[in-house]
């Protein structure tokens, strides 16, 4: 368990968790060579946000490793706003793997709205983090989720709730998914799922 003693300020949140990250993926390839992931799935933004450098993007930089943020809630940035034109286009997700591009006002894609599963009434928010594009990160996070969110980053949260007393930071969901064979359909979730 890792103890976050700087406080919480909205925007910065790769400036207090990223360090920690950093060192997993560090101590990961140390300790567990075979298992250097290939892609970083994290709890959070990268290029859909405020600064358009989110917590995704600051772990793939400092990693060197492709990074994919996944967020449960919309960043309201660049025009983008939970209003009637967004309830409509989540609406319009009618089944597991339909998706809507989050287009700011700049006219810039930012991320994608993922419906993830079937039954889910709520679309989760990928947003390109480093060295991976939109689509290849789409296509990613859909083939990892049995639920609405990723199951490596879901693992992560059912393996920490309990001991966090009901809330993990988001430097407990990096999370490692390597492609076995290469080709579509043959992907594995490894078992490290972070710290």
């Amino acid at each position: 368990m890792v103890t976050v003693s700087a406080p919480y300020v909205a925007g910065f949140l790769a400036f207090r968790e990223v360090p920690f990250l950093v060192e997993a993926a560090q101590r990961l390839q140390e300790q567990e060579p075979g298992l250097t992931p290939q892609v970083l799935l994290v709890d959070g933004n990268g290029l859909l946000h405020h600064r358009g450098f989110g917590v995704a993007c600051h772990l793939g930089v400092l990693t060197g490793l492709p990074c994919v943020g996944v967020a449960k809630n919309l960043l309201q940035v660049d025009g983008l706003a939970k209003d009637e034109l967004h309830k409509e286009q989540i609406r319009d997700l009618q089944m597991g793997g339909d998706v809507f591009p989050l287009t700011g006002t700049s006219g810039r894609v930012l991320g994608m709205a993922l419906r993830s599963y079937s039954r889910s009434t709520k679309p989760i928010y990928i947003s390109v983090g480093h060295r991976i594009c939109l689509e290849s990160a789409v296509r990613l996070v859909q083939s990892c989720c049995r639920y609405r969110v990723p199951e490596p980053i879901r693992q992560v949260r059912r393996q920490t709730e309990p001991r966090a007393g009901g809330h993990v930071p988001a430097m407990g969901a990096v999370a490692s998914y390597r492609v076995k064979g290469g080709g579509a359909g043959s992907s594995e979730l490894q078992g490290y799922y972070g710290r």
